[in-house]
Parts: structure tokens; C-alpha cells; sequence
């Protein structure tokens, strides 16, 4: 390797670079493998190259000027933060969209499951009305019939108990029902839809906050990350 001449290296470096198999960070892992390649791998032609590749010129992340004495390195680096903050605040901006998606869509299935209630309510208390109507104009009926004194009292009893007529009042609760189950049916397709678009939602989130240095396994119960940091050191 010494008895290479440095422009050879020099070469490699550039065929490297210009070809894009090396990238910014196979640069910088050659520039700690000895003292003359960090300080060929350092030369401004080589991350000039890498800076009009990786940061085309509509794409300008700074108008602050660079000192005429500031190497290209140093200016890689720095729209290489400022491009790293700016892809940063980018990601934070669409995990808070996605946040706000999921409370949204939280707060429609809420709706959704209230509105149900309200219908399934009120299907049952028409139900139940139905039922005591349709006993009332079996009671009437039965009046025209002869029957013991006894039960054709009780039966005239609950005719007269019946404030509405019962054939119209029982047409439009037998309405009320079918528009009720049909307010049921579709609400129980909204809530489903929704819950599907909010787990797909509640993914995305995990997809997009997930890091794996960060990920930890859960400690056993009355353990602590220092008492965990003692047995590794104890090892």
C-alpha cells in the first residue's frame, strides 16, 4: 500500500466518487484507516464532487456565504446538518400530521359509536311500543267477539288506555323501525371503514416513529435502569 504513488490513490478516490459507489460516509471511513489517505481522502476536488451531487444548486439550504479560506469538507458538512435539521423538522411535521389524523378519526369512531347508541335506543323503545299497539288492536278486535265477562273487560280496559289510533301509529312505527335498522346498518359500515383507515393510521405512526437504538426491552418488575447498568458492569 506504501508503495503506491499518491496519485494513484488519488484516483481510485476519484473513480470512486464519480462512479457514486463511494459515498460521503466511505470517504470519511477511508480518511481514519491511516494518516495519507486522510489526508487525500480530505482534497477539495473529491468533496466538491460530492457536494454539486448530493446538493444540486435549486436546492440551496443556506444563502449565508462561506469564507473563501472554508474547505469544501467544511462546507459539506454544513449543509449536511442544515440538510439533516431540515429532513428532521420535516419528519416531526408528518409524525404531528399523523398524530392529528388519528385524533381525528378517534374522534369521528366516538361519534359514530354515540350515534349508534342513540339509534339502538330508539329502536328498542319503538319496538316496545309496537309490541303494546299491536296488543291493543288484538284487544279490539277481540271485543267484536263474544268472550267471559271478565277478560272482555281487561281487554276493553286496554283499548282505552290507547290515547292515538293504533293502525296509523302502528304504520309509522313499523316505518320508524326499517329506517332505524337501516340508520344502524349504515353506521355500523362508517364505523368499520373508520376503524380500518385508523389502524392503518395507528401503523403508519408506529412505521414512522420507530427506532431501533431507541427500542428497549421491558425490565423485569423492580428493576431499574441502574440496577441493570450495575449487572452489566458486575459481567
Amino acid at each position: 500500500m506504501s508503495s503506491l504513488p499518491d496519485e494513484l490513490w488519488r484516483r481510485i478516490l476519484e473513480i470512486g466518487i464519480g462512479t457514486r459507489g463511494f459515498t460521503y460516509k466511505d470517504l470519511c471511513c477511508t480518511s481514519i484507516s491511516c494518516r495519507r489517505l486522510h489526508r487525500l481522502s480530505g482534497e477539495d476536488p473529491l468533496w466538491n464532487h460530492l457536494l454539486s451531487s448530493d446538493f444540486s444548486s435549486t436546492n440551496t439550504l443556506s444563502s449565508k456565504p462561506f469564507p473563501t479560506s472554508s474547505s469544501a469538507k467544511s462546507v459539506y458538512k454544513f449543509r449536511f446538518e442544515k440538510d439533516k435539521e431540515r429532513r428532521i423538522a420535516a419528519h416531526r411535521r408528518a409524525v404531528l400530521r399523523k398524530k392529528s389524523e388519528i385524533a381525528e378519526r378517534s374522534r369521528k369512531l366516538t361519534v359514530i359509536e354515540i350515534q349508534m347508541g342513540q339509534e339502538t335506543t330508539k329502536l328498542k323503545e319503538s319496538t316496545a311500543e309496537l309490541s303494546n299497539l299491536r296488543r291493543v288492536r288484538q284487544a279490539s278486535v277481540a271485543l267484536n267477539v263474544w268472550q267471559p265477562e271478565v277478560v272482555r273487560g281487561r281487554q276493553k280496559q286496554v283499548v282505552e288506555q290507547c290515547v292515538v289510533p293504533s293502525e296509523s301509529r302502528i304504520r309509522a312505527l313499523e316505518m320508524e323501525l326499517r329506517l332505524c335498522k337501516q340508520q344502524i346498518m349504515g353506521l355500523e359500515k362508517s364505523y368499520k371503514d373508520e376503524k380500518r383507515r385508523l389502524d392503518t393510521a395507528k401503523e403508519e405512526l408506529l412505521s414512522m416513529t420507530y427506532h431501533p437504538i431507541t427500542e428497549h426491552k421491558p425490565m423485569n418488575k423492580g428493576e431499574t435502569e441502574h440496577t441493570v447498568k450495575r449487572k452489566k458492569l458486575k459481567r
